[in-house]
Order: structure tokens, then C-alpha cells, then sequence
């Protein structure tokens, strides 16, 4: 395998414009919102409710991840190349990056080698401004709550004890997670604790990712549950007539982005939720919008299967009546050596035995897949260091399984890599007509709901509640949330909540924290253990390895 810099990857293939992207799509260039030669907008009229029905939507997941991701977003863009390699009309449906993973632990999240996304360096930093434009209409409803209370004639009589709705900023930064505001006097407000979340976990984000129009847009973000008054009673965004302001604010951003792979196919990316603390995937427009577009859609959902694909699967189709008709789980030697005991000084190292141990995890994934009425197909994510016996012993344990896996070469070869992951998926999709179906029914409890994840998911033996968890739960049934979905924030890196017990755990014990509600997102987000919805820096933050030259070329940003 030859190592490319970014550059060279990058040029490598000359961008078209796009408008002959928007060709392929049968797009007229009169439709399109144009945002410089190699981005624009769609328009949502693009969307078409039979041809979304008709099309066949794929899923990309995958095994317990280690800290550096296992390259599902890479999969995602090699197996899209690979369907159009093989004849399918294909676009992938990513989410865009935020700057926080971008600058702190995982760089660029655009695709990698051969399998990329491009204009990378714009979609890594601030593409079309979607991201600035949730942070705003979110710190606009801030602005408005404290504002409100520091009026003396027109208010609300909003407790400020209570307010929930916290601001938020798009970059990994620990300090800001508790804070006090209103110092320096009566003119700056009422001192109160406040704190900021990352912007992904923004529930502004998660109303976007959960719209289907502008005006469903704008009635999700009015029913946004704020705090109480002193005499008890809820408020909500549309109490201080916030709506239609931070829908003007998001009037561009609910468009889906159109741009291309590096091979010249179409990709379109919208929202970007994270996945431990948010629903992880995009928006519900812009997986419309790719089913409208091409024959196939694949689209990712973030972190393992128990996170990223439960909640795709759980709160995105089924209210918006998807049926995803394959799941491809992307695996990695590497991460399966992790998750059989080996050491990060050892992630490269062949070890049958270690890989052996971690398969238990793996297997514990699909076993998930399948709850849903839905076949998966494995990808193994190569790298150099994967030894040939480690690779046929992982195909071998999954046909036993009645799992076909496949390795995937996107990364060093891009299409040409992933034609036969392709084909695997295409035979799932046209000889194994299998109806997805959710795990559980909105209606139920909500404690039913988190115990069915818990259990049925994570394999958890038992579930617990704090005492300010069991407070949240009386507070949902009495506001009547009750037939929300739920949302679980928890950790990636286990099944568990607690981040040290890799493989497959067993008969462990989930503890729920606390239960936020995202009313205008229609859901609710139990936190699990030490859960925390504003990320910090690593010790080494990605932004040290990155520079930019005297002609602005960057590098290190992939």
C-alpha cells in the first residue's frame, strides 16, 4: 500500500464543477444554490416521497470503535464509489463535520485516501455556515431567556433556577461546561449558573436532523422546553415568540449541501449531531433528498451500532418512515485485537488470539443488526498491518454466522477497493427482502424505553436511576412526554457506561444520571454515568499537527 499526503490525494483527481454532479443527479444547474464552483444548496422541492420508497437506503456502522474512529465515514464514500463501479446509481449522505473532533482527537472527518469527500478542507472547517447558523439560533433563544428575566415590565416570570437551555459553541472546551453569568452589576442580568454544550449536541441540531420542512422547522423549535415559572408552570421557546426568529437564522441551513467524492460521484452532506450524546446521523431531509436522487443511498451513523445505528433506527426511521434495507458494519483488525485485551502500543501487532477475543464484540453487533429484521453486511476496514491469517478468521467466524464479510479497500484504491463489498451489499438488497422494524414503540414508558436499549442493546442486566433521574422521569410523565423516543447519551468506547469494559460485557449495571427533554426534537436523553455533552482536548490536540503555507495550502487537516 503507498501512504499519500493529503495534497497528493487531493490532486489526484481535478473537482468537477458541480453542476455536472448535479447532471448526474438529473438536477437543472437553475436549481441549484451555488456556494463558489464545487458547493451548493438543494432546494427541498427536489424531495419525492414515492421514489423515497421505491430507492434502497444503506447504512454504515460499526463495531465498538477505538479512540481514533474505525473509518466509517471512509467505508461510507468507498462503497458508494464501488456501487457506481459496478453500474448502481449511488450517492452517499453524510453529516458534516464538527470543529471540536476536527481540532481535538480525530482531525478531519471528510473520508480518507481514495475514499474522500472534496472540497475537504472547506467541508472540514466551516463549509456553508450550517453549523454557525445552529449556534446562533441557539444563542439566540439563550440570549432571549435571559433577557426575559432581566425585564422588569414584560416577563415571563421564568424561574431562573430552572432554566435547562444552556448555549453553546462549536469547539472542545472543558472550561465552559459550568459557568456562572450576569456578574458585574444589575445591568448585566441575574447572576445565575449557566454552561455551554458542543454544538452537535445542540438540541437546535437535533431539531434540524429531525425536520422534514420549514414550517415543521419552525413549530419543533417553538415547542423547545425552556424551565418553569415560579408558580410551576413549563415554558417553552414559542412563549417568548423565538420561533420564527431562529427559523430565519436557519431559513439556508435546513438545504441539504451538495458535494462530490473524488471520483466524481455525489455526495451530499447535512447536520452533524454527535452520536454518544446526540442522534448521530443527518438530517431527514438530506437522507430524502438522496433517495429522491439515486437508485441507492448510503448514509453513516456515528460510533458503534449501540449508539450512532440504534437511534438511526430507533427515532430517525421510524418517524420519518424509512426502511433501510441493508446495514454494513465496518470492522477493523485493529479494533478487534482492542477489544481482545491488546494494549494501543500493540493496536498493529498481529495476534490471532487477540482478534479471536475481540470477535465477541463484533458478534454481539450483528446479533443487535438483526433485531431489527435487517441483514448486515461486515466490512473489514484494511490496513497494512492486518495479517492474512487475522482477516480470513474474521470472514470464516462471520459465514458461520451467515454474515458475509468483505474487505474494503476504499482507502488505498477507492472504488476499484470496494467492488466487492458492493456486490454484497446489492445481493442483501435484492435477495434478502427483509422489512426493518424498531426495536420499540414510542408509546411505551419511558423507563420501558430505556430498558429495552439498555438491555436489549447493550446487554445490560440491569438498569439504575439517580434520585435526580427518577425526579426527570416525574417531571416527563407530568409535562406528557411520555411517547418521546430516547436518545441515550453514553459512552462510545464500551457497551456499558463504563468505558473500560471493551469486548462484550456482561451482566453489568447501567446507571442513568439524569433525563434531559428535547421537546421541539421529540425526544428525551437519559445520560448515562460520567457523560458529558461539552468534549475536552486531548492531550495532543490535533490542531498541533496541522500548518498552512504562505499560499494558504493546509495540511494535516485530514
Amino acid at each position: 500500500m503507498t501512504y499519500l499526503t493529503d495534497i497528493e490525494i487531493a490532486q489526484a483527481k481535478t473537482p468537477l464543477h458541480i453542476k455536472k454532479i448535479a447532471e448526474k443527479l438529473g438536477i437543472d444547474e437553475d436549481d441549484l444554490e451555488m456556494y463558489g464552483k464545487y458547493k451548493a444548496k438543494l432546494p427541498l422541492f427536489l424531495i419525492d416521497d414515492e421514489k423515497v420508497a421505491q430507492n434502497n437506503l444503506i447504512l454504515v456502522t460499526a463495531l465498538t470503535p477505538t479512540p481514533a474512529g474505525e473509518g466509517k465515514t471512509t467505508v461510507s464514500i468507498g462503497l458508494t464509489e464501488g456501487l457506481n463501479k459496478i453500474g448502481k446509481q449511488a450517492v452517499v449522505v453524510l453529516r458534516e463535520p464538527s470543529l471540536g473532533p476536527v481540532f481535538g482527537m480525530k482531525g478531519g472527518a471528510a473520508g480518507g485516501g481514495y475514499s474522500q469527500v472534496i472540497p475537504m478542507e472547506e467541508i472540514n472547517l466551516h463549509f456553508t455556515g450550517d453549523f454557525n447558523a445552529v449556534e446562533k439560533a441557539n444563542n439566540l433563544l439563550a440570549a432571549l431567556i435571559d433577557n426575559n428575566i432581566q425585564n422588569k415590565t414584560n416577563n415571563l416570570n421564568i424561574d431562573p433556577r430552572t432554566v435547562l437551555w444552556k448555549r453553546v459553541m462549536d469547539m472542545n472546551d472543558r472550561s465552559l461546561r459550568e459557568i456562572i453569568i450576569g456578574l458585574g452589576g444589575t445591568a448585566n442580568g441575574v447572576p445565575r449558573q449557566d454552561g455551554f454544550n458542543i454544538t452537535p449536541a445542540s438540541e437546535v441540531m437535533a431539531i434540524l436532523c429531525m425536520s422534514t420542512d420549514l414550517e415543521n422547522l419552525k413549530e419543533r423549535l417553538g415547542n423547545i422546553f425552556i424551565g418553569f415559572t415560579f408558580d410551576n408552570k413549563p415554558v417553552f421557546a414559542k412563549d417568548l415568540k423565538a420561533e420564527n426568529a431562529m427559523a430565519i437564522l436557519l431559513k439556508e441551513a435546513i438545504k441539504p449541501n451538495l458535494v462530490q467524492t473524488l471520483e466524481g460521484n455525489p455526495a451530499i452532506l447535512h447536520g452533524g449531531p454527535f452520536a454518544n450524546i446526540a442522534q448521530g446521523t443527518n438530517t431527514i431531509i438530506a437522507t430524502k433528498m438522496g433517495l429522491s436522487l439515486a437508485n441507492y443511498a448510503v448514509t453513516e451513523a456515528g460510533f458503534g451500532a449501540d449508539l450512532g445505528a440504534e437511534k438511526f433506527l430507533n427515532i430517525k426511521s421510524a418517524f420519518a418512515k424509512l426502511n433501510p434495507k441493508c446495514v454494513v458494519l465496518v470492522a477493523t483488525i485493529r479494533a478487534l485485537r482492542h477489544h481482545g485485551g491488546a494494549k494501543s502500543e500493540e493496536y498493529n501487532t498481529p495476534n490471532l488470539e487477540r482478534v479471536s477475543e475481540g470477535f465477541k464484540n463484533l458478534e454481539k453487533h450483528i446479533e443487535n443488526v438483526r433485531k431489527f429484521n435487517i441483514e448486515p453486511v461486515v466490512a473489514i476496514n484494511s490496513f497494512v498491518s492486518d495479517s492474512e491469517e487475522e482477516v480470513t478468521f474474521v470472514i470464516e467466524k462471520c459465514s458461520e454466522l451467515g454474515v458475509k464479510a468483505v474487505v474494503s479497500e476504499g482507502w488505498a484504491k477507492g472504488g476499484e477497493g470496494t467492488k466487492k463489498l458492493a456486490a454484497a451489499v446489492v445481493d442483501v438488497v435484492e435477495n434478502k427482502a427483509t422489512k426493518y422494524k424498531p426495536l420499540y414503540d414510542w408509546k411505551s414508558p419511558v423507563k420501558e424505553k430505556i430498558e429495552t436499549i439498555a438491555k436489549e442493546m447493550y446487554g445490560a442486566k440491569t438498569v439504575e436511576y439517580s434520585k435526580q433521574a427518577q425526579i426527570d422521569l416525574r417531571r416527563i410523565d407530568r409535562l406528557g412526554f411520555n411517547d418521546f423516543a430516547v436518545c441515550m447519551a453514553k459512552t462510545q468506547k464500551s457497551f456499558s457506561d463504563n468505558e473500560f469494559l471493551i469486548g462484550r460485557p456482561e451482566g453489568f449495571t447501567v446507571t442513568v444520571r439524569e433525563i434531559e427533554i428535547a421537546a421541539g426534537a421529540q425526544f428525551v436523553i437519559p445520560i448515562l454515568g460520567k457523560m458529558m455533552r461539552m468534549p475536552g482536548l486531548p492531550v495532543i490536540p490535533a490542531s498541533e499537527n496541522m500548518t498552512i503555507d504562505k499560499n494558504g495550502v493546509i495540511s494535516g487537516l485530514s
